[in-house]
């Protein structure tokens, strides 16, 4: 029987590999993610009501507003400090407006008080601080109510919501999906399909129309989500976000003078082909970029990324760096930009890849199967 219908094998092997390697991870990230958020509800469950603790499903809701919508550690990292100021801040004026009621007693004043908190919280929720300032005013409400709370109801309110925070922060270590790694293998998946793309152009096999729509509707998806990444990425690793913008930059300046070469090879297919060294050199400098995203752990990657690739003249994959020569035709102007862009980002992530790995994965990561 082959390996694929035996499920209990398949089973036993993919679960320890979902946890160690980061590109399983990459893969069952939904899977994973389900798993984390629901381990973390049953446990905030079981210790809110195993204490005997008051008003434990605050703990619950914490849990699920810190990490039910975020993936990634440095999303979640970062969405609990928010809410532990956010909390913090919360609790206290909540605290504060139960206690002038209980010194003062008059309940519309209390009302018009948090009708001011609740404003001056708005103004700071469409700023920097947007996510603190909205959590700050959720607090006042489930600390204080309409007024009606208790100082001890308060307390309970406050400790369940710092009980959740604990748990969600927890569970981002316990069972981490890093940003990083999305970033560097949805980037290794764009590289490779540039350098699929790049092959035909050259091998005067351009794609039809149907299939370059399809094509660079894929490539620019997955655009679309590096940049979500980016802010992530730069809380996970020692990578400034200046750099990643330039990165970024960078690869939408490839992908748009190689979606110019195949429109303009689409419309003049015999003059497509071309079996240069050139078009050789960027194919596979396009390749290694992308082995050595995906397989980032292994020191040899880094090397074939910061060495010339062969077949390229000189220093550098197309022509001599600078600005293009613009006296050239149009398709010869694009094909020398594109080898200019795939040589700047070749440079970039050689300068960048020593802060690819998360610290404690880069065993599990050169373990790492090849793609397909």
């Amino acid at each position: 029987m082959s390996h694929r219908f035996r499920p209990f094998r398949w089973l036993t092997t993919l679960l320890p590999r979902a946890v160690v390697s980061p590109y399983c991870r990459f893969r069952h990230a939904g899977v994973l993610h389900g798993v984390r958020v629901g381990l973390a509800m049953l446990v905030s469950i079981l210790v809110t009501t195993g204490i005997h603790v008051p008003n434990g499903i605050w703990a619950s809701v914490t849990v699920l507003v810190v990490i039910g919508g975020l993936q990634h550690h440095g999303n979640i990292r970062k969405k609990a400090a928010d809410r532990a100021l956010g909390t913090t801040l919360g609790a206290f004026v909540g605290l504060v407006l139960i206690a002038q009621l209980h010194v003062i007693g008059s309940m519309p004043l209390t009302y018009v008080l948090m009708a001011i908190a609740a404003g001056v919280c708005g103004y700071y929720a469409i700023g920097e601080a947007g996510y603190i300032a909205l959590l700050t005013a959720i607090t006042i409400c489930i600390v204080a109510g309409h007024g009606g709370s208790t100082i001890e109801t308060g307390l309970w309110r406050t400790l369940n919501v710092l009980i959740g925070i604990a748990i969600a922060l927890a569970f981002s270590f316990a069972l981490p999906l890093y940003a990083t790694y999305s970033w560097r293998y949805l980037l290794a998946r764009n590289l490779r399909d540039c350098a699929r793309i790049r092959e035909r152009i050259a091998c005067g096999r351009p794609l039809d129309v149907e299939a370059h729509v399809a094509a660079f509707a894929a490539l620019n998806g997955r655009l679309v989500k590096l940049r979500s990444l980016m802010p992530s990425v730069a809380k996970e690793v020692d990578i400034p976000l200046k750099r990643l913008e330039a990165i970024q930059r960078l690869h939408r300046s490839t992908l748009s003078a190689l979606e110019m070469m195949s429109t303009s090879a689409a419309m003049h297919p015999a003059a497509a082909g071309e079996t240069d060294d050139h078009a050789r050199a960027e194919r596979a400098c396009l390749l290694t970029m992308a082995r050595a995203l995906r397989f980032g752990s292994e020191s040899r990657a880094g090397q074939r990324l910061a060495a010339t690739p062969s077949g390229a003249e000189g220093a550098h994959v197309g022509p001599a760096r600078g600005a293009p020569d613009e006296t050239l035709p149009g398709p010869r102007w694009i094909a020398q930009w594109f080898a200019e862009q795939v040589d700047a980002l070749r440079g970039l992530l050689a300068e960048t890849e020593p802060h690819w790995h998360i610290e404690g994965d880069i065993a599990a990561s050169a373990q790492m199967r090849r793609p397909r």
